[in-house]
């Protein structure tokens, strides 16, 4: 089976990459950010302290994630049964998602979910370790990054978009701080893996994205 590992920031545009391009290869997209936006959007419902390893973990035993996909391709997330697809795209379950991933029993809990899917077909997965963690040893590993401002401005356009009552100054601050979250844990930082290929989409429109990545796979697949 082929692994695709799509690491990236908030708002480089990892999830519309990933989905295009299994559309396009034929591979299962899985949006593994979904799945610890799964897990903090539980943790927020049952007030469940986000700073608390113990009752994070004590909370995991009573959680089930599971995936489905439409005729398109798109992803669902189920939670106990429940579709929380749309739910967990808030911001503040985004910056949840940063806190409860932070903790190891977190990432131990969805990493046997994450693997087992690559095991029954080829795959691209986006998320912020999955060339260094998940996938070590991806077939093709991208690094999708841009500017703070461009990353800012296309978070806002979306959240605007979902009908949430968002500034852009907000929504540049949030994405900063969690940056600095995501790459500074000590756990699974959110980094690029040394032998991934770095692709800065400050000024790319999604075609531009797309092609640039497209190429790269091409390559590298045919190379093996």
């Amino acid at each position: 089976m082929i692994k695709i590992a799509i690491d990236g920031p908030s708002g480089s545009g990892k999830s519309t990459l990933a989905k295009s391009l299994s559309a396009k290869l034929g591979f299962t997209y899985v949006d593994t950010g979904a799945l610890y936006r799964s897990i903090a959007l539980y943790m927020l419902e049952n007030k469940i302290d986000l700073t608390d390893a113990g009752k994070i973990s004590a909370a995991l035993a009573d959680i089930s994630i599971s995936l489905d996909y439409a005729a398109d391709g798109t992803q669902h997330v189920y939670v106990n049964g429940t579709d929380v697809t749309a739910k967990i795209r808030s911001s503040e379950v985004s910056m949840a998602a940063s806190r409860v991933s932070a903790f190891p029993v977190v990432r131990d809990f969805l990493l046997d979910t994450q693997r087992n899917i690559a095991k029954k077909s080829n795959v691209i997965m986006d998320g912020r370790d999955i060339g260094t963690v998940i996938f070590p040893d991806a077939d093709v590993k991208i690094f999708l990054t841009a500017g703070n401002n461009s990353r800012a401005e296309r978070r806002y356009a979306e959240l605007i978009a979902k009908g949430e009552n968002v500034t852009f100054e907000k929504v540049l601050t949030d994405i900063t701080k969690r940056d600095h979250d995501d790459s500074s844990r000590a756990v699974a930082p959110a980094v690029a893996a040394p032998d991934a290929i770095l692709i800065d989409n400050s000024d790319f429109t999604p075609e531009m994205t797309f092609a640039k990545a497209l190429e790269i796979i091409e390559s590298k697949i045919r190379l093996k």
